[in-house]
């Protein structure tokens, strides 16, 4: 019998790898990523303190058809670097927690770059 793998602890590893090498402090917090089969997360966490110093998501949706595509993830992108902005935030480091640095994780990555996030 052929054991099919658990794609999701495989990620769940990688992140924890990847979590060893980083954390974010209060001058340069930590961005992460989440996607769901509906959604798609981004917060803004300084490990230091152990809080999350800001959050968007599509469930903020305000004109979005689809809440799990590249237009969604461009949206999650914006969204993170303003609220940010607001905070005076300008320096992060990005932690894709496990995902593959390709469509919807890399357009939020692109996006957030494009309004002003340092990575």
């Amino acid at each position: 019998m052929v054991n099919k793998v658990n794609r999701d602890k495989v990620r769940i590893k990688k992140h924890e790898r990847q979590r060893n090498r980083f954390m974010g402090t209060p001058e340069c917090p930590r961005l992460t990523v989440f996607r769901s089969d509906k959604h798609i997360y981004a917060q803004i966490i300084d490990d230091t303190k152990r809080v999350t110093l800001c959050h968007a998501s599509t469930l903020k949706k305000d004109n979005l058809t689809h809440t799990n595509d590249l237009e969604a993830a461009k949206f999650v992108g914006k969204t993170i670097a303003e609220e940010a902005k607001k905070l005076g935030i300008s320096n992060v480091v990005f932690d894709r927690s496990g995902y593959i640095y390709h469509g919807k994780v890399k357009a939020i990555a692109d996006s957030a770059r494009e309004a002003g996030l340092v990575f």
